[in-house]
């Protein structure tokens, strides 16, 4: 009799990836097999409070039930036609995101830096054909501390050496303005600038959150000098902080939308460009194009998300529960928290140094049964679920004051 094949432990899978995986990203040594709501459970059995969700990929949590039954449905039909044919989902998917963004046209895509990459492009494209500027001279001004993507024309523009170094040369016509600084920003538009390209919130930087009035003022500045106004809520958008976006808060409507991660509700890649009609009718058939954008598969479940949405239940818990997250974390500046920023179920929580790094924070959360990620230095990320409930928050916070307050 053939002996049954061992299981993996945890410490076997891990092991197993170093020489066959890229070492790009340093993950914290937990192996997760199975999730359900705010919570993931390793190949021991060991269960975990997931404070990250994907950064945002898991605004509903894992495997909602209404987004799974989505994928499901739409897995027994038709998967995949490419966007040489039309399918029976799409329409409705972006009638119904343009809807909810108050926008008016959708050009479907799949992750996040490509929404970005097709932003670029259509910002260019439009600079030429309908403001005039001259070809090949546009010019996009970006904010420093930025994060839109791993692409090598979105790190041409980033801040951040480790993003950078080695991939070089790099794209020219980006102009990098201080974040949160309208008048360096009003200096670095001119003629030749297509678009302005932010983050209503910079996520990487550690949550960073703009004095109020900043991005009524972009939005002003970039209607009266001429140019776009494209919003980055890949992470910050559909429900995040409190509201459907994060431009909400200052009551602005961008020229073009980003939004990715949790339009494909943890289920499968789907992101999209939500922009005025002006601005995507630059797009002519053969100008641009993705396979699986626009999928039925994608479009499925992007319309499920986009439902859960319409209801606007996710975007009050994440305001309510907010408020709590916000309380908590009050509670533990000067007992090992020396600062933190925090919009809806969204904080960058800079910890006392003294006390630890922010991988060295994470490894200790991990060992209390709560997964969080670094960024940089001393600074943990807190972006739950949104279904997270009340008692589970306050159990994340309470081994946040365990692990820093000694």
């Amino acid at each position: 009799m053939t002996a049954p094949a061992r299981t993996r432990t945890s410490a076997d899978l891990i092991r197993a990836e170093e020489p066959v995986l890229a070492h790009n990203y340093h993950p914290l040594p937990v192996v997760v097999a199975r999730a359900e709501g705010a919570w993931v459970e390793d190949v021991e059995g060991r269960r975990y409070l997931d404070m990250l969700a994907g950064y945002s990929a898991l605004n509903f949590g894992h495997r909602h039930p209404a987004l799974v039954e989505a994928a499901h449905r739409q897995l027994d039909r038709l998967t995949l036609t490419s966007r040489a044919f039309h399918n029976d989902r799409l329409a409705e998917f972006a009638e119904r995101l343009a809807a909810l963004t108050g926008l008016d046209m959708v050009l479907p895509m799949n992750t996040g830096a490509e929404a970005v990459e097709s932003a670029i492009k259509v910002a260019r494209k439009w600079a030429y054909e309908v403001k005039g500027v001259p070809a090949d001279r546009a010019t996009i001004v970006v904010a420093a501390d930025n994060f839109h993507g791993r692409t090598t024309t979105i790190v041409s523009f980033s801040t951040d050496e480790t993003a950078r170094a080695g991939f070089g040369p790099f794209m020219p016509g980006f102009r990098i303005v201080p974040y949160n600084d309208l008048a360096a920003l009003e200096a670095a538009v001119d003629e030749t600038t297509a678009a302005v390209l932010i983050e209503p919130i910079q996520g990487e930087a550690g949550v960073v959150i703009p004095d109020d009035g900043y991005l009524a003022g972009v939005r002003e500045l970039t209607r009266r000098r001429g140019c776009l106004f494209v919003a980055d809520e890949i992470q910050s958008g559909l429900g995040r902080t409190g509201r459907t976006l994060a431009v909400e808060h200052e009551g602005v409507v961008p020229d073009v939308l980003l939004l990715g991660k949790a339009l494909g509700g943890g289920i499968v890649p789907v992101s999209a460009v939500v922009a005025r009609r002006d601005v995507l009718a630059v797009l002519r058939p053969g100008s641009h194009g993705s396979t699986f954008g626009g999928s039925p598969l994608a479009a499925a479940v992007g319309t499920a998300v986009v439902s859960l949405l319409e209801t606007g239940e996710f975007q009050a818990r994440a305001a309510s529960l907010g408020g709590v997250l916000r309380d908590g974390l009050t509670g533990l500046v000067g007992r090992g928290v020396v600062g933190f920023r925090a919009r809806g179920l969204w904080a960058g929580v800079d910890v006392d140094p003294a006390v630890g790094t922010g991988r060295e924070i994470g490894e200790r959360l991990l060992a209390e049964g709560v997964l969080v990620k670094d960024t940089h230095g001393s600074t943990i990320r807190l972006a739950p679920p949104l279904t997270i409930t009340e008692e589970e928050l306050g159990m994340a916070l309470g081994a946040l004051g365990r692990v820093v307050g000694g």
